[in-house]
């Protein structure tokens, strides 16, 4: 039988494991008892025939990673925290607090990857009397690195809580169940044991690879851009972040792309090279989980895939 692809999200106390038109969550509340949510997905990509394109479909997907994934915390915080609440009225988001939490994190990605590193970039060039213009490559090598050092200097921060501990944990879980089931094995928790908790195709490999890609993309791209010699310098910088922003998305397109190639070729030699940043930084956002956080997971993937298998009966 032909595997399909699955991915997942660690969350709260819990897994979300998402299949191409299914997603279930698995939560174990205070008191020991699981509790599963299993959702149809339709993706916008099954609706709007354009955006399967390569080079769209990387954006579509992103951005829908992150409406499940919040929509996912949402549900598991309102399990795992439970006897916290006391009795208190349900503490699922609803769609207006979920947007704007989801408008929120999205502009502090923002400020933290695009713009202070742009900016503290052109801060360092006349800190040490460089000529690191915008049009050079070395402006761009240094705002990646920047990039990088931010995105690494937070996880290791924030590794050391006890939640987020438990978090990465449930991601590790999250990945030895996805390999099981890829390997085609049995899904039960000793089988999936054995497995490697650094995954090629996670979400912590396609961040590294968008800065990688951003650093080449811009490299090439803002040496022909104007240098807007009537504006202070401040004004331009804000011009050059206002150009950055729709990049993304063709950044995010192209690092899709290689995450979804390097799963289909894991041992081709220049995959490997490209992914292992994203392996390396994997060390640090997962964690080897307990047999009942693997037993957690299990259960999350086992309702994707029979809501999955129910689903394409009657499509």
């Amino acid at each position: 039988m032909n595997k399909i692809s699955v991915g997942g999200q660690a969350v709260i106390e819990g897994v979300m494991m998402r299949a191409p038109n299914a997603l279930a969550i698995a939560v174990r509340k205070p008191n020991g008892d699981v509790v599963v949510k299993e959702d149809v997905w339709r993706s916008l990509a099954k609706r709007i025939r354009f955006l399967r394109w390569p080079m769209l479909r990387g954006s579509v997907v992103l951005i829908e990673t992150l409406v499940n994934g919040f929509q996912a915390l949402s549900f598991s915080a309102s399990q795992a925290l439970e006897e916290e609440r006391k009795g208190a009225p349900e503490g699922k988001l609803n769609s207006w607090a979920l947007s704007l939490v989801m408008a929120a994190a999205f502009g502090l990605g923002i400020l933290f990857f695009v713009v202070l590193p742009h900016y503290l970039t052109g801060f360092l060039g006349h800190f040490f009397s460089r000529d690191v213009g915008v049009q050079s490559f070395s402006f761009h090598l240094i705002d990646g690195i920047i990039k990088v050092f931010f995105l690494v200097g937070y996880i290791y921060l924030i590794s050391f809580l006890k939640d987020i501990q438990r978090i990465f944990q449930y991601h590790g879980a999250e990945h030895k169940c996805i390999f099981a089931y890829e390997a085609g094995e049995e899904l039960t928790v000793s089988n999936a044991r054995k497995y490697s908790t650094l995954h090629p195709r996670c979400g912590t490999a396609f961040l590294l690879i968008v800065f990688i890609i951003s650093i080449i993309l811009f490299s090439v791209i803002f040496p022909f851009l104007p240098k807007f010699p009537t504006l202070s310098e401040g004004w331009a910088n804000l011009v050059y972040v206002g150009i950055k922003l729709p990049l993304i998305f063709p950044i995010a397109g192209l690092a899709y792309e290689v995450i979804k190639l390097s799963g289909k070729k894991p041992n081709h030699p220049i995959l490997k090279i490209v992914i292992a940043p994203g392996l390396w930084l994997q060390r640090l956002t997962t964690k080897p989980p307990l047999d009942d956080q693997i037993e957690i997971a299990l259960r999350a993937l086992k309702g994707a895939l029979k809501l999955e298998s129910h689903q394409k009966t009657i499509l």
